[in-house]
């Protein structure tokens, strides 16, 4: 499995028989247009900064709802969580991701704004967690790593902070990587090792965005 960090809180998921692609996000944000292909588009929720399957090449199936999904071998399952920690009153509802890819579970939790303790056995095991760590419109450094602690992933990837390109006003990847005692940065894409074993909950941090050009 290969993953290439495109910007924000998109990823792409390149298995041996699919590609997914999470959260394609508008070119306003301030990140370069995309220019990828999928079998698969997931959409943590309607907002311009996650749902822009229209910037995705191919004809790809648009996963946007919780419950169970299906495309040829992979099993995507949805959960239904909030954007927010009020009860979606104040940016709705958001919709974490568990992905069955090659026999390794990949978590994308959206934009999700809060910490709750019932998802997290419904979750479990997680091989790698994508979360959200810039706070403000999500869950900050903090809870992101609180997240982390009850998921117990063998590897992390934080998603959706300040970067050179974004044009929100969040925190960077900095302050949540200063909760760990250590991390890692690797090259676009990242190929994911045969055997997890050596990572327990170790973030890995891209090194820059995937360019085509």
């Amino acid at each position: 499995m290969k993953i290439y960090w495109l910007g924000h809180a998109c990823f792409l998921i390149e298995g041996k028989s699919v590609r997914v692609v999470t959260d394609p996000y508008d070119p306003s944000v301030g990140y370069p247009v995309l220019d990828v292909e999928a079998d698969v588009v997931t959409e943590s929720h309607q907002h311009f900064d996650h749902n822009a399957h229209g910037y995705v090449k191919g004809k790809p199936r648009i996963i946007s709802s919780p419950g169970e999904h299906r495309v040829g071998d992979i099993v995507i399952k949805g959960f239904e969580t909030f954007h927010d920690d009020v009860g979606g009153k104040n940016r709705g509802k958001n919709i974490v991701f568990k992905m069955l890819i090659d026999g390794i579970s990949v978590v994308h939790m959206g934009d999700i704004g809060e910490v709750i303790d019932g998802l997290s056995e419904k979750l479990k095991p997680v091989d790698i967690l994508m979360i959200p760590v810039g706070g403000h419109f999500t869950v900050g450094p903090e809870e992101a790593k609180e997240i982390v602690n009850k998921l117990d992933p063998h590897i992390v990837i934080p998603m959706h902070y300040r970067t050179e390109y974004l044009k929100f006003d969040i925190a960077p990847v900095d302050r949540f990587l200063s909760l760990f005692d250590d991390h890692e940065v690797v090259d676009n894409p990242f190929t994911v090792p045969e055997s997890l074993e050596t990572y327990s909950k170790k973030p890995v941090v891209f090194r820059t965005i995937f360019r085509t050009s």
